[in-house]
């Protein structure tokens, strides 16, 4: 049996058949789920999807949103350009309908190649190549592929003449229950026979990890200042990290006189890991705080709750609401 049509079996039989996304050939579902799974885990995605559907349940709902309320929604999900993107490519469909191929999917803001080729065969059945980070390990261990643009050459040879949106996910399933990064069930994969990884005691090679260096460190101060049951928040610029979310003030140089060291917070990045330094000050120090640079709100707990944070901010909400340590 062809390689294609044992995935399209296996997936029949023990596949994910029930996740929110499935069973629908709406565009906008699965755009918005696709997107939703770039470098996140399913069992992360699959709350925020519900909400999102919940409060925006079509592409013009989502675009006449503020970019306020779509990242306040994404809040806690990271890599918040995506959210960024997700919102301007919703005004561009609500305007200009939604691509119906891979190749013109592929050039909204925030859409790759793969992700848009998993869109057009969730959407529209077309037979596209689709690499995500499951079906990558599946191949290159499978075939013994090492380099992505085989890969790619490999993937578009495997597509099956029919049952395009079954074989896709079958990749994404078995690379993500399976096949999987650290602990492999080589045992209950349908295609262990013919696996080269597994014939040449490669499986931990392949595919080939990216060197790994280690990860700088960085450190700032973070401003803490509480007035009637308000903490006072900034907008972060729209660029760099965090980038349009709320956030403590910013301290550069010596802490002020007065101030009260609270517990760190570590943060990782992709590219370094961020220490975090807390300050809480008495009100009244906002000279502190350049208002020209930067936006200013204070918010009680209620409202910073509902408003686009980043996950130190809300884990600092939630020590100052237990009260500090």
């Amino acid at each position: 049996m062809a390689f294609a049509q044992q995935l399209i079996a296996w997936q029949r039989r023990h596949g994910r058949h029930d996740l929110p996304w499935q069973g629908t050939r709406d565009p906008y579902r699965i755009w918005l789920s696709e997107v939703m799974l770039q470098q996140t885990q399913v069992a992360t995605v699959i709350p925020y999807y519900q909400r999102f559907v919940r409060r925006f349940p079509d592409v013009r709902a989502l675009a006449r949103a503020s970019e306020d309320d779509v990242l306040a929604l994404w809040s806690g999900l990271g890599y918040y350009a995506r959210g960024r993107n997700l919102h301007r490519a919703a005004r561009l469909i609500a305007e200009q309908g939604f691509p119906r191929t891979a190749l013109d999917i592929a050039e909204l803001p925030g859409v790759g190649r793969s992700t848009a080729a998993a869109i057009a065969v969730f959407a529209y059945g077309e037979r596209a190549a689709m690499l995500d980070g499951n079906a990558k390990r599946v191949l290159a261990r499978t075939f013994g592929v090492e380099r992505d643009e085989k890969l790619w050459a490999l993937a578009e040879r495997l597509l099956p003449k029919r049952g395009i949106e079954r074989y896709t996910q079958a990749l994404m399933d078995l690379g993500a229950t399976l096949c999987s990064r650290l602990a492999p069930r080589c045992e209950r994969c349908p295609v262990v026979r013919a696996c080269v990884a597994r014939r040449d005691e490669r499986v931990a090679e392949l595919p080939a990890p990216r060197k790994r260096r280690a990860l700088p460190q960085k450190e700032v101060q973070w401003l803490v200042l509480r007035r009637n049951g308000a903490v006072l928040l900034e907008r972060r610029p729209s660029s760099g990290i965090w980038g349009g979310l709320w956030c403590f003030p910013e301290l550069t140089g010596r802490a002020p006189a007065g101030a009260k060291r609270l517990s760190p917070i570590e943060h990782g990045f992709t590219h370094f890991r961020l220490r975090i330094r807390p300050l809480l000050l008495k009100s009244g120090s906002e000279p502190y705080l350049n208002r020209a640079l930067t936006p200013i709100s204070w918010m009680t707990f209620a409202q910073a709750e509902a408003a686009a944070l980043p996950a130190p901010v809300r884990t600092l909400l939630r020590r100052l609401g237990e009260g500090v340590r």
